[in-house]
């Protein structure tokens, strides 16, 4: 790749054999079924592997030992990584490759990937016999008994391997009993029901006979350089090539970022002004198991599609439709899995563009002007920047401008919004921290108690008032940089919910063997020598949100690098805001213990959580019935509660409650491209106000004043 789109990713993302002893009946020999491809590693992938050993050796941030330690959890993670519903291994599958354990750090050393395509080739075995059962039986036309009172295990990390292949038909009869009642309970007949899963699994069928050598070794390979963190990950020249394309051009699709687990592409972040952003269904942790092409267009089932595929069939002509078959995080009804149409366009600049409001609020008879600046993302034309042009577009030009008006507008604080804000420039959030204090050290960049690199603020600050920045748990990378500088620096309160996490540095280093490798170099750290990874930035006021943190997040990966801290660097401090925090944080508990739209949240938290929580479901038609008529229930009661206190009209039934919800979305989708900030209903924003008001109020009691000049 050329250095240039290195710099770009790096300035934007923040022997001999080993035999084997074996004596079960299934072989590691190559599989006699004549339709399953025979795969080997090939010397270039062996040679890639061995350069792969090296460059994480000079590069990465951590230095790993590869030894017999490691070589076990690579065994642990190369096998959940091909089997991660625990579906098509048996037991005695994996009793046969633990003997084998301990020999993967050892053919890692001399570039040999045996063992690991020797695994796959049981793997092609297995799922191609399983899935040809599954189709013959679905063929059967056999009745479904739904009348029986039978659990279905659906925590698959708790759940242990078949022992044999009794417990394995089992697991799967029971699989597909639970996608016949679920399709039932969505309206769906058993004809069609049974159609739709014979075209699924015989697409999953010939899928892997059309797999490839390229497609084991990254699999492979990213199974072990995801045990040095999660965002270190291999390349092979045809994901480079897709990757080099996504980064350097603008693609039409949705706008959203993606990532494979558990055979289901999943939504990590949804990307600032996008397609699905405005269209607003689409959550972080909801996952795809189907695409359609426009309005009409057949459902294709994407389950265990390599991503790249998925991405492909997910993008399209601006202005064409696309739906998406999803499984949502967030369901409030019983359904498992939901249609969101999106109409893909570009994400354009223009609509990701730092925006302002203004606000009044009562302050015991003093009136209080607000100022809300919401920044979606740190934006910077590069193109127009690279070329020297003087108007090229960027986060801290826009933010400037609107820090001129709101200073014009006399405000008496100001509230700046990066929730979702997932990141952007590191160039940019220094440059808008520039705005808000004045010369100083805003973030370091390097190793653990090593060589550090410190980014500057380098002009006074542009606004001296009080200020409050909102963050939640999609604020990542570049937004945890500025809110960890300004709580630093004591500039201002943090409020919200805990961050992202997001504190790494990445680089794209092109092998000479073939593809490339992206490797964590360094971290990001505060001037308080605090790194923002995995913990993020923690508020100063916490307030609830609907996202799970143990779905989404950096503590959410397993291989997730651990908070850390280094040595502080010199920094002023404007006061201290310890005085305070007491006073504001007993003012906001007492606002939001009788507020209904934060009792709602709470309550709604509660629901989920409690959902989230079950391990098993119920395969029974009438207890399911009766469950989603609860789950409903709740829901709506949940709902009207809030309505009836905030003197608005009740929902008659979860029917009415649902319709509206559609209408609401409808209109949200249709308003695209004109959103403007929400002062009226958004709950968090309108209370992120209230506090920056009870900020004020103890500033002008005395309680302390804001330096101009920090001390240093």
């Amino acid at each position: 790749m050329p250095s240039t789109i290195t710099r770009f990713i790096k300035h934007f993302l923040l022997g001999s054999s080993v035999s084997f002893l074996l004596t079960s009946p299934l072989s590691f020999a190559a599989s006699q079924d004549t339709s399953l491809p025979n795969l080997t590693s090939s010397q270039l992938q062996q040679q890639a592997t061995v350069e792969i050993l090296k460059t994480l050796d000079r590069k990465h941030f951590v230095d790993l030992i590869i030894n017999d330690d490691l070589s076990a959890r690579f065994m642990n993670s190369y096998l959940d990584r091909l089997d991660p519903t625990k579906s098509y291994f048996l037991q005695s599958d994996i009793d046969e490759f633990n003997q084998q354990r301990f020999l993967l750090d050892d053919q890692l050393k001399k570039g040999e990937n045996k063992i690991g395509f020797a695994i796959y080739r049981r793997l092609q075995e297995r799922m191609n016999d399983r899935l040809s059962k599954v189709i013959n039986d679905l063929s059967d036309n056999s009745p479904i008994n739904f009348t029986i009172d039978e659990q279905m295990t659906i925590d698959d990390d708790n759940r242990a391997w078949p022992s044999d292949m009794k417990a394995a038909d089992e697991l799967w009869r029971k699989r597909i009993k639970s996608s016949f009642l679920a399709q039932k309970l969505a309206g769906d007949s058993v004809e069609k029901t049974r159609e739709s899963l014979i075209k699924r699994y015989t697409d999953q069928r010939d899928r892997l006979q059309k797999s490839t050598s390229e497609d084991v070794y990254e699999i492979y390979i990213n199974s072990f350089t995801e045990l040095y963190d999660p965002h270190t990950n291999y390349f092979s020249p045809r994901s480079s090539e897709s990757f080099s394309i996504r980064m350097s051009l603008s693609l039409e699709g949705i706008g959203a970022v993606l990532q494979s687990e558990d055979g289901y592409t999943k939504v990590i972040r949804i990307v600032a002004a996008g397609p699905a952003d405005k269209q607003g269904q689409l959550k972080p942790s909801d996952k795809i198991s189907g695409v359609a092409q426009g309005d009409d267009g057949e459902i294709v089932n994407v389950v265990g599609w390599r991503l790249d595929e998925v991405v492909d069939l997910i993008r399209g002509p601006k202005d064409s439709i696309v739906r998406l078959e999803v499984a949502s995080s967030d369901a409030s009804g019983a359904e498992t899995t939901k249609i969101i149409r999106i109409k893909r366009d570009k994400v354009k600049l223009e609509d990701q563009a730092a925006q302002k409001a203004v606000i009044t609020v009562d302050d015991n008879g003093k009136k209080l002007k607000l100022g809300i600046i919401n920044i979606p993302t740190f934006y910077l034309d590069f193109e127009a920047y690279r070329k020297r042009d003087p108007n090229f577009r960027s986060t801290s030009k826009d933010v400037y401008r609107l820090l001129q008006e709101l200073n014009a507008e006399n405000v008496d604080g100001i509230v700046v919004d990066l929730r979702n804000n997932g990141g952007g420039s590191l160039l940019e959030a220094t440059a808008v921290t520039d705005l808000f204090i004045n010369r100083g050290p805003v973030v370091q960049i390097g190793k653990d108690g090593g060589r550090k690199q410190s980014q500057f603020s380098h002009e006074n600050a542009a606004y001296n008032g009080p200020l409050v920045v909102l963050i939640n748990r999609l604020s990542a990378s570049a937004s945890e940089i500025f809110a960890g500088a300004i709580q630093d620096y004591h500039r201002g309160l943090v409020v919200g919910s805990q961050s992202f996490g997001k504190g790494t540095v990445q680089t794209l280093t092109p092998l000479q063997s073939q593809g490339e490798l992206k490797v964590t170099e360094s971290k990001f750290y505060r001037v308080s020598g605090d790194s923002t990874q995995h913990r993020g930035v923690i508020p100063d006021i916490l307030m609830p949100e609907l996202i799970d943190n143990s779905e989404v997040g950096e503590s959410s990966y397993d291989t997730a690098l651990p908070w850390s801290q280094t040595e502080p660097v010199r920094h002023g401090v404007y006061r201290s805001l310890d005085p305070l925090l007491g006073e504001l944080t007993s003012l906001h508990d007492q606002r939001i213990r009788t507020n209904p739209d934060f009792i709602y949240l709470n309550e709604r938290k509660a629901l989920q959580e409690e959902q989230e929580a079950r391990q098993t479901i119920s395969l029974k038609e009438s207890t399911r019935l009766k469950e989603k008529a609860e789950l409903e229930q709740r829901s709506l009661t949940i709902e009207n509660k809030r309505r009836k206190a905030k003197g608005q009209n009740e929902y008659k039934d979860f029917d009415a409650y649902e319709t509206q919800l559609e209408k609401d979305n409808e209109e949200r989708a249709a308003n695209a491209g004109t959103t403007t900030i929400d002062t009226q209903d958004d709950a968090i924003l309108k209370e992120a106000g209230y506090i920056l008001k009870d900020y004020i109020h103890l500033l002008d009691e005395g309680v302390g004043k804001l330096a101009n000049n920090p001390k240093k």
